[in-house]
């Protein structure tokens, strides 16, 4: 019976945030919630949530900071330059600028953020593109997918995700996992090579006067707006958050553009900053501090040092709190969802019903299994789907088989190069909205190169004995 309550519960959060009943937030606290009372275990509910809660500050601490960090360095023009000295570097040579949008999209998604990735280099690249005649879905196809890549920093949602439903430490996931995501990254540079060098054969020699190399300087951004900014255009969006693709949400989105002379602007500490973040970085890399630690440092030093009045600290911080609230909200909504599966054991039913129905040739293997499923499992779920509800009855299953749970863990996050594709990913609408592309001719082109980059990632970590 509790295996059948365990899917059940399952597959109604599925439907319901898939068909946008409910939020994600509602869904991982009120399902959980009626199937817990369902069972008969509606009078161990607070314990549940409250042990949930305790296991799962530590990330939500992580993400909240996080993002209050990565908001200050964009506002005060940490990756303006960088913009700038893409732009400068493709000129008009159409393989160039595919580089370049592979580049600057993989930069800029260290902010976590998959709707503000794609809104600085769509805003960075589209003129170039436009001008040049060169394909948009090539654009749109190339930024999704080095985005998909980096969306597994442990601030991008996936990592964090998982960590929460299978109560790891994000940094055990991620750190090991940095060779194999490092040759998927590369993997997505030689595929802009590629399909650059199939647009330069397609265009010819082409010629870009200076007037035009300067036009697209300008950046838009969608997170943390603030009275600074000024508005460029709208589009209809899903939405987005620094999780990458946490928040979903309709209507129409008011697209910013970050003004050069906006008073956000720190050129006197551009190196502080740049500096900052390297050893920000490098610390988590490192391990020599625990993430949430090392943001909360971090936030809190950035805040300091670039706005010392506490008027315009209060400012940058209500600028980016929609953010924050949305994405841990998220994460302590989702110790309800864990606490009951793990609680009322459905999880260890439902893993043992899984357990009987993979081959016992394949239990070893269950990490290589996890990885395979999580093309088709995030592609078509929401990570939250992916993540709560069928990462920790994967786990179960390959503990039955001596797989850790930090393997399985790994291996989950081989998928999300075609995840951030998905249309169930609110940024995904950004990206094609402001690249002016049908969602379905992105999909068409882009599917097939972003299942190829997952894998590349997927025979990485089996290579290097990753996963």
């Amino acid at each position: 019976m509790l295996t059948i309550l365990g899917f059940a519960m399952i597959a109604t959060f599925l439907v319901l945030i898939m068909m946008k009943k409910m939020s994600p937030i509602a869904a991982l606290v009120l399902i959980p919630a009626l199937f817990c009372v369902a069972v008969g275990q509606g009078a161990n509910l607070g314990d549940y949530v409250i042990e949930g809660v305790g296991t799962l500050a530590p990330t939500a601490a992580m993400l909240m900071f996080a993002i209050v960090y990565f908001g200050v360095m964009i506002d005060v023009g940490l990756f303006d330059p960088v913009v700038r000295g893409i732009l400068r570097f493709c000129k008009a040579d159409p393989m160039r600028i595919v580089i370049g949008t592979a580049v600057l999209a993989a930069i800029v998604s260290l902010d976590g953020d998959g709707s503000t990735t794609f809104m600085i280099t769509v805003s960075a690249m589209y003129p170039l593109y436009k001008r040049l005649k060169m394909s948009l879905v090539v654009m749109t196809g190339v930024a999704a997918t080095a985005n998909g890549v980096m969306n597994t920093l442990p601030w991008g949602g996936p990592t964090a995700r998982a960590a929460t439903a299978l109560k790891l430490d994000a940094a055990d996931i991620f750190v090991p996992m940095i060779p194999a995501l490092g040759v998927g990254l590369l993997a997505v540079i030689l595929l802009a090579c590629v399909l650059g060098r199939r647009e330069r054969k397609r265009l010819g020699t082409l010629t870009l006067d200076e007037v035009l190399v300067r036009e697209p300087e300008t950046v838009l951004v969608g997170a943390g707006g603030g009275d600074d900014r000024l508005v460029k255009g709208t589009a209809s969006t899903g939405g987005g958050d620094a999780a990458g693709d946490h928040t979903d949400g309709d209507g129409d989105q008011d697209f910013k553009g970050l003004d050069p002379d906006r008073p956000t602007l720190r050129p006197k500490l551009y190196w502080f900053n740049a500096g900052l973040t390297v050893a920000l970085l490098a610390s988590m890399i490192m391990e020599l501090m625990p993430i949430p630690v090392l943001f909360l440092l971090g936030a809190a030093l950035a805040l300091t040092v670039n706005f010392p009045h506490m008027p315009d600290q209060r400012a940058r911080i209500a600028a980016h709190a929609d953010n924050v609230l949305n994405v841990s909200g998220m994460v302590f909504a989702a110790a309800v969802f864990t606490g009951v599966l793990t609680g009322t054991g459905m999880v260890d039913h439902m893993a043992d019903w899984l357990v009987g129905a993979i081959p016992d040739a394949m239990g070893p293997h269950m990490a290589v299994v996890t990885g395979v499923l999580s093309l088709p499992l995030t592609y078509f779920m929401s990570n939250d789907g992916f993540y709560f509800g069928v990462l920790p009855v994967l786990a179960e299953a390959g503990a039955a088989h001596g797989v850790s749970s930090l393997e399985i863990a790994r291996a989950s996050l081989v998928g999300q190069p075609l995840h951030m594709s998905s249309p169930l990913v609110p940024a995904v609408y950004v990206l094609v909205g402001m690249a002016k592309v049908e969602f379905g001719d992105h999909t068409r082109f882009t599917v097939k190169w972003a299942v190829l980059t997952s894998l590349v990632v997927l025979g990485a970590g089996i290579l290097f004995g990753i996963i």
